[in-house]
């Protein structure tokens, strides 16, 4: 029978996510406080003993005007990906929350892949009337199909160097020569790494994020995120932020979420320090994996994006395809509207992200 978590059992419900294998930060109560223009709910199922042996969160996007929401199962659900029945009960649960609040349509997208009980899971989101949202190899969908995941268990620092492409090795050292220093910032540096992404989002083309997001990320996540930032003597007995990055770790994760890095000095290489810097915290909390994030699927090398591919692959982790993202639609008709809006909203951000930082 499935439960709909309460304030009560929130914290039962953080505690099973964080222990679970298949567990994830975005189904985390802490990760609906990041989400604040979002509704949460989440769902479970217990075992003969009472204990928690599944669950689901959803954020719930309300359409502005209109009476309508989209319900989002980000990376859920939570639970042995081969127990069939669990899992139909779990989505058998999220439909029914959908109608309580005039969903429009569920989307999921399951932290499982390819061949790795997708076809449990596949079956399951079949027959309950999802399906495949599409299949572009970009960045196409709400969380990368695509990523880099290294296996860090029982391994030690010499160990994971060693299994490091010679140049990732080069890089990490030169740094290091350089005189780069990477240090935990906390909110400190917020300001820097906001002012960083711009100069990114502005050299790669995408448009970022403002910096009382970030702030707010390290203030809902708490001990589980970190921001890093990399330095360089500026020559004065100061220093000059050349680049960063932000991390989340949830039970045997740690997830590099977003990085920036400055258009001068990139001949310090502080990406390369930077990584190895989080793959080290990840080490020292006893993680199994460390999740590089996004790449492209399409590893043409005439592809834009094939320059991140070659960087996160230097660092020997596995190349993984999830098993994408997956939609039951509810109303036809609202979904393709609101898929418009979406569309144009986008264009507009993006339009005037570039003319405010021209």
């Amino acid at each position: 029978m499935v439960e709909i978590i309460t304030d009560k059992t929130t914290p039962e419900l953080d505690a099973f996510v964080a222990s679970h294998p298949k567990g994830h930060f975005m189904q985390t109560s802490l990760w609906a406080a990041q989400k604040p223009e979002w509704g949460w709910a989440a769902i479970c199922r217990r075992d003969a003993e009472g204990r928690i042996a599944g669950s689901l969160s959803m954020l719930i996007r309300k359409v502005p005007k209109l009476p309508f929401s989209l319900v989002y199962c980000c990376r859920g659900p939570v639970c042995d990906p081969e127990d069939l029945d669990m899992i139909r009960d779990l989505l058998a649960g999220a439909k029914f929350l959908a109608r309580r609040f005039h969903a429009y349509a569920i989307k999921i997208d399951p932290d499982i892949p390819v061949g790795e009980s997708s076809a449990t899971m596949a079956r399951a989101l079949k027959e309950a009337g999802f399906r495949l949202a599409g299949t572009g190899k970009n960045f196409e969908g709400a969380q990368p199909r695509f990523v880099f995941r290294l296996n860090i268990e029982g391994r030690s620092e010499e160990e994971l160097l060693a299994s490091f492409e010679q140049k990732t090795r080069y890089n990490i050292r030169l740094a290091q020569r350089k005189g780069v220093v990477v240090r935990e910032t906390g909110l400190a540096g917020v300001a820097d790494f906001s002012r960083l992404m711009v100069e990114t989002g502005l050299r790669d083309n995408f448009t970022v994020r403002r910096a009382g997001y970030f702030e707010n990320m390290l203030k809902n996540l708490g001990e589980h995120a970190r921001l890093y930032m990399a330095y360089i003597p500026d020559g004065e007995g100061g220093e000059v932020p050349i680049a960063g990055t932000l991390a989340i770790h949830w039970g045997d994760k740690v997830w590099y979420l977003y990085g920036a890095s400055s258009n001068e000095h990139r001949n310090y290489m502080p990406n390369y320090l930077l990584q190895w810097t989080m793959i080290k915290w990840a080490l020292e909390l006893g993680c199994r994996i460390y999740d590089f994030r996004g790449v492209s699927g399409d590893l043409d090398e005439s592809n834009p994006l094939y320059g991140l591919y070659r960087f996160k692959r230097g660092f020997s982790g596995d190349f993984t395809e999830f098993m994408g993202e997956y939609d039951c639609v509810i109303s036809p008709l609202i979904d393709r509207a609101v898929d418009m809006g979406r569309k144009v909203l986008r264009r507009r951000a993006a339009k005037s992200f570039r003319k405010q930082n021209s």
